[in-house]
């Protein structure tokens, strides 16, 4: 996070995104107007059936797709606006976005430290730098005792946590998670969704999680709807439009 970064600040907002795919009779709208605020501290669920653009909504918002229309703003920094990019999206991404699948994707020849040290040292942190930050986290996430087992040694819950460890090792200000709990059993897939209330109100990001999982709902602050491409209020799902 930024140093000025406050509890309760808006660390996304995301005015009228529209994501089309094709033209004239074969255009596929996948993502319709959607408009969406997430507050620093805040862990918000996105859901919906398949195929209702949840995921494209999410690879906007994490700058890997553009939109056709909108606008979005990241931690106070406008970075795509008017059908134009406004940063170097890769550093960007990099610096300011933490990412988490449905799959943890640890490099299987790393342990699980080196796979945290390798997120920090690709945004050229010193070496000594990184050590010393992946052992915080995974200490932090309640795997620490495993830092020098390689994935395979690890169960699915761990590798998940190791996962989100190496999500935050950048400190930013946006976490994305799409399905993270999808491959985990009822328990271990609640310790992740309670892992990421922890991770947004004790680290101060923003954290948006789409899941099919409505066992731990509890655990979000708010929870958001997506159907044919548009975004609603789970709260308010007759009212689409702007939501804040």
């Amino acid at each position: 996070m930024s140093a000025s970064a406050n509890k309760g600040d808006a660390v996304l907002e995301a005015s009228h995104l529209t994501k089309t795919y094709g033209a004239g009779h074969t255009e596929v709208v996948a993502v319709s107007d959607a408009t969406l605020t997430v507050a620093c501290g805040e862990v918000v669920a996105l859901l919906g059936p398949s195929g209702a653009g949840k995921s494209t909504l999410l690879t906007l918002i994490g700058l890997i797709l553009s939109p056709n229309a909108g606008r979005i703003a990241i931690g106070g920094t406008v970075v795509f606006d008017n059908n134009r990019t406004q940063v170097n999206v890769r550093r960007f991404r990099r610096q300011h976005l933490g990412f988490v699948f449905q799959k943890a994707n640890l490099l299987p020849f790393l342990t699980a430290a080196e796979n945290v040290r390798l997120a920090m040292e690709i945004n050229d942190h010193p070496a000594r730098t990184a050590t010393r930050r992946a052992a915080e986290l995974l200490d932090y996430l309640g795997v620490g005792e495993r830092a020098d087992h390689l994935p395979s040694k690890l169960s699915g819950g761990e590798q998940q946590r190791v996962a989100v460890a190496r999500a935050l090792a950048n400190r930013p200000n946006l976490i994305l998670a799409d399905e993270p709990t999808a491959a985990l059993d009822s328990l271990r897939g609640r310790q992740v969704m309670e892992l990421f209330r922890q991770v947004a109100h004790e680290q101060d990001a923003g954290v948006i999680v789409v899941t099919h999982d409505h066992r731990a709902l509890d655990v979000f602050d708010r929870i958001f709807e997506m159907e044919d491409g548009v975004l609603r209020a789970a709260d308010n799902l007759a009212q689409p439009g702007v939501i804040q």
